[in-house]
């Protein structure tokens, strides 16, 4: 069993940057592709990121490649989700979510959710 919790999230003006932090329990961190997804008011979840166990591979939806990054630190149970040039069609809950070995951008093939952190972008 995995319990995350995600924290970070606020109110930031379009341009600005938040980083974003998911806690993860347990002693197995490393087994775990994490993946950070979001979902905007009226809209469906959507994949946003994903990185592999070891922090070797990563992925992204087309909408943030290159303004957000995910990275990890085993040695702390976190992923994080760095967000720079933040633009108001970021507002969304943003969820991290855990499975075993290997990412992906498909979140019926994840097994552990955290409860969400709001980011609002004002423009």
């Amino acid at each position: 069993q995995v319990q995350l919790v995600e924290s970070g999230g606020g109110l930031v003006q379009a341009g600005g940057s938040l980083r974003l932090s998911c806690a993860a329990s347990g002693r197995t961190f490393s087994r775990y592709a994490m993946g950070w997804f979001r979902q905007a008011p009226g809209k469906d979840r959507e994949f946003v990121a994903s990185i592999s166990g070891s922090g070797g591979s990563t992925f992204y939806a087309d909408s943030v490649k290159g303004r957000f990054t995910i990275s990890r630190d085993n040695a702390k149970n976190t992923v994080y989700l760095q967000m720079n040039s933040l633009k108001p069609e970021d507002t969304a809950v943003y969820y991290c979510a855990a499975r075993i070995i290997i990412p992906s951008a498909k979140q019926y093939e994840y097994d552990y959710w955290g409860q969400g952190t709001q980011v609002t972008v004002s423009s």
